[in-house]
């Protein structure tokens, strides 16, 4: 029931006859549930678009990274190619290609005055090279005539002695017999460290049976071998090594010979017995006029040059020469010479091996 109240003021008050609803203490009401809803619409909205850009931003990141590497990649291997360029000159150059350049070409940059640089000192690398090379071949031919002159007045002139001259021609003629090997061995050094000027198919095993028909006591295994190169140096090779193998055996004189193929091409082992030999004196045995004995005075004959020519000739063609110990003494050496076709100047890998 509503009443309306007057008041001499002439304000009306309307009074209901409904009780007035209570609340429950501290409970909202319907503005604060209102504003509460709101604000918790605003967080999820701003938690909704901080996840965008996150997500955003990640890939943004992702594909900015991608990009990055692919051009930084891109760039250095523009930069690094001349680099690459030197570097891969250098791994081909050995003392038969010293003719090879680098020629780089671009602006005068850093990179260009190193590699021009670089082929100023293989100018005068090879400059020097061919100066030895040439002096040490003119020398030999220049010596040889001389030394041929003297053997034939030594047979002449001394052809009839009394018996106690006898030993003195003897003595004079086994010394110019050695000055003519040493001057050989330089000529052959000389002709075996230069670029090669005949290739034509080598079988090993061909040459191999050349060479040990000199030498009937050799065992051999000959099996195909076939590779490339100078018949005339690759069978001084193997005269060289079965040379070498004979005159530094002992008592036992066993020699083995073996020709095949492996995984690096034509392959050829000359084994034979021999005194003891420590692994640390093996790889200086392909140095020039060193011996297994000692000095060069000592009594076995030679000039020293034998495996220095041999390492020379394996070089020349590309191939490698290991140099083993064999267990109870002697030396087992490998050569292995590319397959037919595929020769490649390239220095020789000495394992444990030398020259004697």
């Amino acid at each position: 029931m509503n009443l309306l109240l007057s008041s001499a003021l002439g304000v009306s008050v309307s009074v209901s006859g409904r009780a007035p609803q209570p609340t429950a203490a501290g409970a909202p009401t319907r503005g604060e549930v209102d504003e509460e809803a709101v604000f918790e619409g605003d967080l999820q909205l701003q938690y909704e678009v901080l996840r965008y850009q996150w997500a955003a931003t990640a890939i943004i990141i992702a594909v900015l990274t991608v990009v990055s590497v692919i051009l930084g990649w891109w760039l250095a291997g523009r930069v690094l190619r001349p680099i690459r360029g030197v570097t891969s000159t250098a791994r081909r150059l050995s003392l038969s290609n010293l003719h090879e350049r680098i020629a780089m070409q671009g602006p005068d940059d850093e990179l260009k005055e190193l590699a021009d640089t670089f082929d100023d000192m293989l100018d005068r690398l090879e400059r020097s090279t061919d100066a030895q090379r040439r002096f040490a071949a003119n020398a030999s031919h220049e010596l040889k005539t001389p030394l041929a002159l003297d053997r034939a007045l030594l047979q002449v002139a001394f052809g009839e002695l009394p018996e106690e001259l006898l030993e003195a021609r003897d003595e004079l003629l086994a010394s110019n017999s050695r000055q003519h090997r040493l001057i050989d061995g330089l000529l052959m050094l000389a002709a075996a460290e230069h670029t090669l000027t005949s290739v034509e198919p080598v079988d090993l095993a061909d040459l191999a049976r050349r060479v040990i028909y000199g030498h009937p006591g050799a065992t051999v295994d000959l099996s195909p071998a076939l590779t490339s190169g100078d018949p005339v140096l690759v069978e001084r090779l193997i005269a060289n090594l079965v040379e070498n193998a004979e005159k530094y055996n002992d008592q036992r004189r066993f020699i083995a010979v073996r020709t095949g193929t492996g995984n690096e091409g034509a392959v050829l082992t000359v084994e034979n017995t021999g005194q003891e030999i420590a692994h640390e004196v093996v790889s200086s045995l392909f140095e020039p006029f060193r011996r297994l004995t000692g000095d060069r005075t000592e009594s076995v004959s030679g000039a020293g040059l034998g495996l220095s020519i041999v390492a020379a000739i394996t070089r020349v063609h590309g191939g490698t020469i290991d140099a083993v110990p064999r267990v109870g003494g002697g030396l087992a050496v490998t050569v292995r010479l590319p397959d037919m076709g595929s020769v490649v100047k390239a220095q020789p890998r000495l394992s444990t091996g030398g020259r004697r």
